[in-house]
């Protein structure tokens, strides 16, 4: 006698509504070949829009006026390497198997619930720079059109909105469209620097930090609170991910773009946030040359307004150009943050409620903690806290990364990312065991527990930490954890359309919710 299952109406309804990906874009599941629709340097140039954020030179500035520029430039170097060895592989497996951040993290290291710590933790990222970058653009429409703080707040929270509700396919236009003239200005305002003020060079790169001791330039404990600042930006190669799963499967015709874009979309956008991060240290060491208080010197509004006025000799057109570019710039990579948020609250709740309200919900419900977190000036305090922040990151990228550049060359984890939840342990103790081990140690280092050395180093504490733990624990475990149980041949329950058509993506119908799922997605319940 066959299984048989009562199917509410309701359930019915919400399933073929949250199926609608126009909406949904893929928030729980691996993201369809079918939905990779877009080609390759769309999908790049995408991804690449999120590099424009003005945090960088805004963060670069403030580093450099606080602890010289030796101890900057050294902290910038190091962030960048260390972000682009551990978001390679990120981006690369995402790229390749179509998966956002939350699914590879679960199927390499951390299990079905494991992954849900690392999905709060990625959220928390969102909305906390989400806050940071509008914030920006509000203090920018406040000096520039006179727009009350409270007012612009709300209208950077709001404007990012109608582009997310409706996806990849809005979002790919809107940063598509918009790239050319954020390049263009961007590029103009590098261009302006480095003819007009190239005699200031010299004395950019002489800089020394107010603290810093007496005839020395490098500082090991404040060239560790540079990194601590820099490297909470690791988190970023999450929202990178989220759009390279939208990549085409690479196949021999195209693999050369395919490797470009993913390199320089991916990992890559480090290099990007360099450049733009050494303008923002050489503008802000201009401006104290020239007196400028601290406030209005790491303030990328008023660094812009002053580049653009060299080179149109014009306060009105340099409002005017200084305004597109900060408006562009934020805009930019608020829908980046907002998107990423809306997917990894869809990730958390649906695991901690058991339901799924739709993407489209907790997208409102991101940029809703932003807006109050704006309102009530708590996201000035927020930066205080990045050093804290970025442990707790690092003791889940680094994990992963680990997992995905030792475990898997060494065979001890499959070679393959399985992420249904029917096939995954709750929990895997390789990346939850690694990165609570890591996290503690750089929390003890980053509270001076460690040592005096230790502690400017905390950061590196950590990774090197999950960099030795993760494949210890693996082989610890033999990597029994990895998956509870092996996929079952999908292939006998297909229909004829597969062999009558070679070309057609392979699809089976759920048996609960009645929509068709790729093969890849699907897995075989003897119940239904």
């Amino acid at each position: 006698m066959s299984a048989s299952q009562r199917i509410l109406k309701e359930r019915r309804h919400y399933n073929k509504w949250v199926a609608n990906q126009t909406l949904e874009d893929y928030a729980l599941r691996f993201t369809a070949v079918g939905g990779r629709h877009m080609s390759i340097s769309k999908v790049g140039m995408t991804a690449l829009g999120g590099a424009s954020f003005l945090a960088l030179e805004g963060l670069a500035a403030a580093v450099t006026l606080s602890y010289g520029f030796t101890n900057t430039l050294m902290a910038m170097l190091a962030v960048c390497v260390v972000l682009f060895i551990t978001g390679f592989p990120i981006a690369y497996y995402c790229a390749k198997h179509g998966l956002d951040i939350d699914l590879l993290t679960r199927g390499a290291g951390f299990g079905y619930l494991g992954s849900t710590i690392t999905s709060l933790i990625y959220a928390s990222f969102t909305f906390i720079f989400f806050a940071i970058e509008a914030a920006i653009l509000a203090s920018a429409l406040h000096v520039l059109l006179g727009i009350p703080l409270f007012i612009g707040y709300v209208i950077c929270a709001v404007a990012v909105i109608p582009i997310v509700t409706h996806g990849i396919t809005a979002i790919s236009k809107f940063q598509v469209g918009t790239q050319f003239i954020w390049l263009l200005l961007q590029c103009s305002a590098l261009a302006v620097v480095l003819i007009y003020e190239y005699d200031n060079l010299a004395g950019w790169t002489e800089f020394v930090a107010p603290q810093a001791p007496e005839g020395s330039d490098f500082n090991l404990v404040l060239f560790g609170s540079a990194v601590s600042i820099f490297i909470a930006l690791v988190a970023q190669i999450g929202e990178q991910a989220d759009y390279l799963r939208f990549m085409p499967p690479k196949t021999v015709e195209n693999r050369k773009r395919w490797w470009f874009w993913l390199v320089l979309s991916g990992p890559g956008w480090v290099w990007v946030g360099f450049i733009k991060m050494l303008l923002g240290s050489f503008l802000a060491y201009l401006a104290f040359t020239q007196l400028m208080p601290f406030e209005q010197a790491t303030d990328p509004t008023y660094l812009y307004t002053q580049v653009f006025l060299t080179l149109t000799e014009s306060p009105v057109i340099s409002l005017i150009l200084a305004a597109i570019m900060v408006i562009l710039c934020q805009m930019k990579i608020n829908v980046t943050n907002a998107y990423a948020g809306s997917i990894a609250w869809s990730n958390f709740f649906s695991r901690l409620t058991h339901s799924h309200p739709g993407r489209v919900v907790w997208l409102v419900f991101n940029v809703s903690i932003a807006l109050l977190l704006m309102e009530l000036g708590i996201y000035q305090a927020l930066e205080a806290i990045l050093g804290i922040f970025a442990i707790l990151a690092l003791g889940w990228l680094g994990s992963l990364s680990a997992d995905l550049l030792i475990n898997k060359p060494l065979g001890l984890s499959p070679k393959n990312i399985e992420f249904k939840r029917a096939h995954l342990y709750d929990i895997n103790p390789v990346g939850i065991g690694s990165m609570l081990i890591s996290t503690v140690l750089g929390l003890l280092a980053y509270l001076g527990l460690l040592g005096e050395v230790a502690k400017p180093l905390c950061h590196f504490v950590t990774l090197l930490a999950c960099f030795i733990c993760v494949p210890l624990i693996a082989w610890l475990t033999k990597g029994r954890y990895y998956i509870a149980r092996e996929s079952a041949n999908l292939s006998r329950f297909m229909s004829d359309e597969k062999r009558i058509h070679p070309a057609a993506i392979a699809t089976l119908t759920c048996g609960i919710c009645e929509n068709k799922f790729e093969l890849e997605d699907m897995s075989y319940c003897p119940a239904y």
